[in-house]
């Protein structure tokens, strides 16, 4: 497994599953994936952090906001500040570029990514492209990511016994499951990107 939400043995314990019983590990697994790739597209991010630094280019163009202090490029999810480099230019010809900052204050130490790199001097009159080597991601996975994932790989893995999406029981009777849980929706709102969702 890689970049999931949660584990295999929080699943197990979910569903009740004995720990030393792995003859359901494939299907949980899945689940477990699909949770957790759902998530991802849902909220138009990711919540685990690159192992290294990786680039990645951005046009200005569309993505600055003009704040008192500066003009505001607006990146991807950096979960660490470690090996990152901002530099200008296009493919083959990049400069390092200098006196920008992180946005938004102190993002790294409350558990929340850096989203914008703010310059007093502007980005657009220098370069049509800036590139960022970043960790991308979020320094950890919240709380209420992995809760969700939970849920939703246990939903998923119990979709089996419920075939066209039809549910019973004695206590409620025969009913439709809903097309999303209120109760996953819930948890991964507040991380939703403007327009995604």
């Amino acid at each position: 497994m890689a970049n999931e939400y949660g584990t295999l043995a929080a699943l197990r314990k979910r569903i009740g599953v004995e720990t030393s019983d792995t003859s359901r590990d494939d299907e949980l697994s899945a689940a477990l994936a699909a949770a957790s790739h759902g998530i991802d597209r849902a909220t138009g991010r990711r919540f685990w952090l690159d192992d290294t630094a990786v680039p990645r280019v951005f046009r200005p163009a569309g993505r600055v906001v003009c704040v008192p202090d500066g003009d505001l490029l607006l990146v991807d999810d950096i979960g660490d500040t470690d090996g990152l480099v901002v530099e200008a230019g296009a493919t083959g010809s990049w400069s390092v570029l200098g006196g920008w900052e992180t946005q938004p204050d102190n993002a790294l130490t409350g558990g929340r990514p850096v989203t914008g790199l703010l310059r007093d001097g502007g980005w657009g009159i220098y370069t049509s492209r800036v590139r960022v080597t970043a960790r991308w991601g979020w320094p950890a996975v919240p709380d209420e990511i992995t809760e969700a994932a939970l849920i939703q790989a246990t939903r998923l893995y119990k979709r089996k016994d419920s075939p066209e999406g039809i549910i019973g029981s004695a206590e409620w009777g025969v009913r439709n499951l809903s097309r999303r849980d209120p109760d996953v929706w819930a948890l991964i709102e507040p991380y939703i990107l403007p327009g995604f969702g």
